[in-house]
């Protein structure tokens, strides 16, 4: 199998922080790049659009965590380049976009060879859309799916 390019969606949760471990570990194996996406919740979207929660406030907590698994791929001694985008996890427009759905249309658009997405949501907290998209993924997915 070659691996260039690991997809490992996050959100927020402990489901996805161990999944981006796991993410690493693939991508030592197959000296292969990582691409975080930070799947955003319905409600926290609507949160930011409201002004209930601060957009700033959301990505510097992207960068501390990007920045956090920069430090394990180098600690490791991952080879492989880190990239990051940012989607929406529904549509108030689209019934069909689902966090499954939206990691699915990344992972093509980025030609990502194998996927790392949590199994489950650790929680009811409600920033946690990936894990409720496993089992989509799981199931449409051209690429290989590892799901932790």
């Amino acid at each position: 199998m070659d691996v260039d390019l690991v997809l490992a969606p996050v959100d927020g949760s402990d489901q996805s922080e161990r999944a981006i471990e796991y993410a690493i570990t693939v991508a030592d194996a197959y000296d292969a790049d990582v691409h975080l996406l930070f799947v955003l919740d319905e409600r926290l979207v609507k949160a930011i659009d409201e002004g209930a929660v601060d957009a700033d406030t959301v990505a510097e907590d992207h960068r501390e965590f990007t920045e956090m698994v920069r430090g394990r791929l180098d600690s490791d001694g991952v080879g492989g380049n880190l990239d990051t985008s940012t989607a929406a996890g529904f549509s108030p427009t689209s019934l069909r976009q689902s966090p499954g759905s939206v990691i699915l249309d990344v992972a093509e658009a980025i030609e990502a060879d194998f996927l790392v997405v949590p199994r489950e949501p650790g929680s009811n907290e409600t920033d946690e859309a990936i894990g409720r998209a496993a089992l989509y993924v799981i199931e449409y997915a051209s690429q290989p799916v590892l799901s932790v």
